[in-house]
């Protein structure tokens, strides 16, 4: 028996590097050997997306295309809507029985993203709603409505699984031994940083490469990627490990090109504008073939939507299987 694995990414636009090496290539690499549900969170997307719901819709099938574009295939993983099982939302109001206000204003995950709300958007970020404050636990239904037994994340995500294992044991303390208690996974790269040297590349914070940017865009962002400040000269000898042009090298590009730019960087025989020129050239052959394959699924939106709608019914099949558990362990399957 395979084990089964339970992730997911909030549709809020595309993927960018930061998603493709800190979980999509670890997906594609544990797609053939697991059975893999992996969600299209729109209804955790609205927490903080409310109102506007076509920005939800419409990254809905810019993700998915973007998941099959890296490699994601159709007959290993149930890729699946999660506003489409209303298992989840059913899991998620008993689950809001097991946790209290202060436990989820104390998840390091949950305080980290209301302090960037407060930065990004002033005192307007201190006006958090029920559903975003909540959504660890919508994410303990999504887990636990398919048995997740293993969850792909990054680090920043761990306290979200911790909360998952603490709502699991104590519905299966009072409830019985009903539900599987999951593990975090991490990927070999947990997070990639940003263009600016920000220890995190987000949608949000203007420093990431998308895999759907055009050319001229991935040219204009590297182009003004950080580089040593104590660089001044073409010829000054710097340090690559505090320059965002070689970590981007050697995140997309050959080993020995690698090794060769590194040795030029410190003994002052590359400059920084040949050197951000290489990487685009680099990192426009290291996407291309998924864009090759995106532009396949632009063409053909009919395919994306059978992927859904069968990952969709695959997912609320065992999502129904696992609520008739719960109910019954809850004594409230009154009909079934």
């Amino acid at each position: 028996m395979k084990k089964t694995i339970l992730t997911g990414l909030r549709p809020t636009g595309n993927l960018h590097l930061g998603h493709l090496f800190g979980a999509g290539q670890n997906y594609v690499k544990m797609q053939y050997d697991y059975d893999f549900f992996l969600e299209i969170a729109d209804v955790q997307a609205l927490t903080d997306n409310f109102d506007n719901p076509e920005k939800v819709r419409k990254n809905t099938y810019e993700i998915a295309k973007d998941l099959l574009a890296i490699g994601i295939e159709p007959e290993n993983v149930h890729l699946f809507i999660q506003s489409q099982i209303p298992e989840i939302a059913e899991l998620t109001v008993f689950f809001s029985n097991l946790v209290t206000v202060s436990r989820l204003q104390r998840n390091p995950t949950i305080k980290t993203e209301i302090a960037q709300k407060k930065e990004l958007f002033g005192n307007e970020g201190e006006s958090i709603t029920y559903g975003f404050l909540g959504y660890p636990v919508s994410q303990a239904a999504d887990i636990t409505a398919f048995e997740g037994e293993l969850v792909p994340v990054g680090d920043d995500q761990v306290p979200l699984i911790e909360q998952c294992r603490e709502i699991v044991r104590k519905f299966n303390s009072i409830y019985g031994d009903t539900l599987v208690e999951p593990e975090a996974v991490l990927s070999e790269t947990t997070r990639v940083k940003g263009l600016d040297g920000n220890e995190k590349m987000g949608k949000s914070l203007g420093n990431a490469v998308f895999l759907v940017d055009d050319d001229e865009t991935i040219k204009k962002k590297i182009m003004g990627a950080l580089t040593d400040t104590n660089k001044i000269k073409k010829d000054d000898p710097a340090n690559p490990d505090v320059c965002m042009v070689y970590y981007y090298h050697k995140l997309v590009n050959k080993d020995d090109e690698v090794k060769k730019i590194c040795s030029e960087c410190k003994k002052g025989a590359r400059g920084c504008v040949g050197c951000k020129k290489e990487l685009i050239e680099a990192m426009k052959e290291f996407l291309q073939p998924i864009k090759e394959r995106r532009a396949y699924y632009d063409e053909h939106p009919e395919e994306v939507d059978k992927v859904l709608k069968d990952g969709t019914e695959a997912a609320k099949k065992k999502a129904e299987e696992t609520m008739k558990k719960v109910r019954k362990a809850m004594k409230i399957d009154y009909y079934e």
